[in-house]
C-alpha cells in the first residue's frame, strides 16, 4: 500500500489506538492529519452573579445548543457576552 492511500483507521478504544501508534509512524499518516487549535485559557474566579430572565422555549433552544457543544448553558451565555463586548469594543476603537 502506498503511503498517500493509508488511513487512519477508527479505533474502538484508547488501548486500540496505543497499540496502533505503537507499531506505525505518524510519518506516513500526515497527508490526514488535520491542524488542531487548542486555546487555554486559565480559570477565573467568577464572583459576580447576574439574573437573566427569558422565555422557556429559549432557554431550551439554547440549553440544547450548549449540550451539543459539550459545554454548560451559562459557559455558552457567557462565552457569547465576552465575543459581543469584544466586537462592540473593536467597533467603538475604529469608529
Amino acid at each position: 500500500m502506498s503511503e498517500e492511500n493509508k488511513k487512519i483507521p477508527l479505533f474502538k478504544s484508547i488501548q486500540e489506538e496505543a497499540d496502533f501508534w505503537d507499531t506505525h509512524s505518524i510519518n506516513d499518516y500526515l497527508p490526514e492529519l488535520k491542524e488542531t487549535r487548542i486555546e487555554y485559557r486559565p480559570k477565573v474566579k467568577k464572583e459576580s452573579n447576574v439574573v437573566l430572565r427569558m422565555e422557556p422555549e429559549l432557554k431550551k433552544r439554547l440549553s440544547a445548543l450548549s449540550r451539543k457543544k459539550g459545554i454548560t448553558l451559562s459557559t455558552l451565555v457567557r462565552i457569547w457576552l465576552i465575543e459581543k463586548l469584544r466586537d462592540e469594543t473593536s467597533r467603538q476603537k475604529t469608529a
